[in-house]
């Protein structure tokens, strides 16, 4: 990376959410070279029009792809200095050919996360980052990685760890978009899939690599002359989902063999841990803090969230209302087991609703066609596990609906956040039982308000009875018979300990 002036900061990673250093407009950064074939020269834009200073500039109007007028209220959830003019990404010192990049996803100015994290980055900087789930925080880890590729291209420069297979695919998609005009190489490791073809796909020398860490491991145990010697950046996203779902013995193996001399280390997520704090202490040299949030728990304002409290037997009758008066409107149900997520998704099925499962016993190929159809809108409502609660954007969903309480807030927080990304407005109803009163307080507690109850008629709900009745007693059948098939199959089998149950650390544990 290009020599840059270095600040004599606190070592003590400085918490700099009240502060955005003021970085001067790039040069130009650094001509825009090319990775593998020339690129056709951009035409010339000219520079980003100043706007007058607005007597209340609130930071949501920054947020990637959003209008003008959308969710002034974000203002009190964003604990940054008062900015007057909306930053472009060229004055972050992004390069030309990466804004137009940006500007082709929609991009149009840097969110708050980007904008702080951008220009410490750049100037060299390891990073902590803490911003609610929806804020563009991939784009935060991603430009300036890409930035210092253009200026010393390598093969393997970069590595971005994932907790989930589908939130890797998803990074990887965003790489490959904010690098497509400088013909960046990006290769995904990830369990459940042939190890061949991403060996050979290792071989073609990519710049940068999305994995999960117990597929990485495996590579780098047993692909020849695969090695991450000459790295240069890593970033772990969703950091403390990676130590939850204790990958921490897979962690210390895959850092030993990482360069400790000239690594650049990232972390992001939206919610932060003890256990983050310990991580950083091995793997960061002398970070930045940059958080957005006002709180580990921070939900956007653009987030309506209600909670309905009902009886436990009458949960699927509430669910068919709810589902009945957002029709067309795409919705995530979140559930707690497998089983469950695979019952409620035939029992909707049967009444008529375009339903489809997601949870980690499906193959591989299986989970990414449930998300295509679901991104497609050829299905509207998506029925999953938390293995769709961290990460995955879909900026269509309207609607996420609570069915089974999450364990711990830390989970609620991610899971609602599926909706109300990008500025956007969302609503997210959970429904909480006479077993769930003491989960939910722990929830209301975390986010620091109590949430509203959502008004249901209960003569309108109680209608449903016959007709739901006669689905589930269908769902009840067909589930019998897939556990009957899985028995002769020989079921899940308990997966021997190695290769395999690494495999099966980055999926949704049923």
């Amino acid at each position: 990376m290009r020599a840059l002036k270095k600040r004599k900061l606190n070592r003590n990673f400085p918490d700099i959410k009240a502060t955005v250093p003021k970085v001067k407009s790039s040069k130009s950064s650094a001509p825009s070279k090319i990775l593998s074939e020339p690129i056709p020269n951009p035409s010339s834009r000219p520079g980003p029009p100043k706007e007058p200073v607005e007597k209340e500039s609130s930071e949501d109007e920054s947020e990637n792809g959003s209008e003008a007028n959308n969710d002034e209220e974000t203002t009190q959830d964003v604990h940054t200095a008062e900015v007057s003019l909306r930053k472009t990404f060229a004055d972050l010192g992004i390069i030309e050919s990466l804004c137009e990049a940006c500007e082709n996803l929609g991009f149009k100015y840097p969110t708050p996360i980007q904008e702080q994290s951008i220009p410490l980055a750049l100037q060299g900087r390891d990073i902590i980052g803490l911003a609610e789930t929806g804020s563009g925080k991939t784009a935060a880890f991603v430009l300036p990685m890409l930035m210092a590729l253009m200026e010393k291209p390598q093969s393997l420069f970069g590595l971005i760890l994932a907790p989930t297979r589908e939130l890797a695919y998803q990074i990887s998609q965003q790489v490959e978009a904010l690098g497509s005009l400088i013909n960046v190489k990006c290769a995904v490791l990830v369990g459940g899939m042939d190890m061949v073809p991403q060996a050979i796909a290792l071989g073609k020398k990519p710049h940068i690599l999305v994995a999960t860490p117990g597929r990485l491991l495996d590579h780098l145990e047993n692909t020849k002359g695969f090695s991450l010697r000459s790295l240069k950046y890593l970033v772990m996203d969703e950091a403390d989902r990676l130590l939850d779902l204790d990958f921490g013995p897979i962690l210390d193996k895959i850092l030993k063999v990482l360069p400790r001399e000239g690594r650049h280390t990232y972390l992001f997520s939206a919610t932060m841990s003890s256990k983050v704090e310990s991580l950083q202490r091995a793997s960061l040299h002398n970070p930045l803090r940059v958080s957005i949030s006002s709180s580990s728990h921070q939900t956007v304002a653009s987030l309506l969230q209600n909670y309905i409290f009902i009886p436990h037997k009458h949960k699927d009758h509430y669910l068919i209302h709810l589902l009945n008066d957002n029709i067309g409107h795409p919705t995530i149900i979140f559930t707690r087991t497998v089983n469950e997520t695979q019952r409620i998704a035939i029992l909707l099925r049967t009444l008529g609703f375009g339903a489809i499962p997601l949870h980690g016993q499906l193959s591989q190929s299986a989970r990414l066609g449930a998300l295509s159809k679901f991104k497609s809108r050829s299905r509207d409502i998506l029925v999953a596990t938390d293995v769709a609660a961290r990460g995955l954007d879909i900026p269509s969903v309207d609607l996420v609906i609570n069915f089974d309480l999450p364990p711990d807030s830390k989970t609620y927080v991610h899971r609602v956040g599926r909706t109300a990304r990008a500025g956007k407005s969302g609503k997210a109803i959970s429904f909480v039982t006479q077993y769930d009163l003491e989960i939910w307080m722990r929830i209301e507690n975390a986010l620091g308000k109590k949430l509203k109850e959502e008004s249901i008629p209960k003569d309108e709900v109680m209608v449903l009875i016959e007709r739901v009745g006669e689905a589930q007693r269908v769902a009840v059948r067909e589930m019998k018979d897939l556990h009957d098939a899985r028995g002769r199959k020989g079921g899940m089998g308990k997966g021997r300990k190695g290769k395999r149950g690494r495999d099966e650390m980055d999926r949704e544990e049923g």
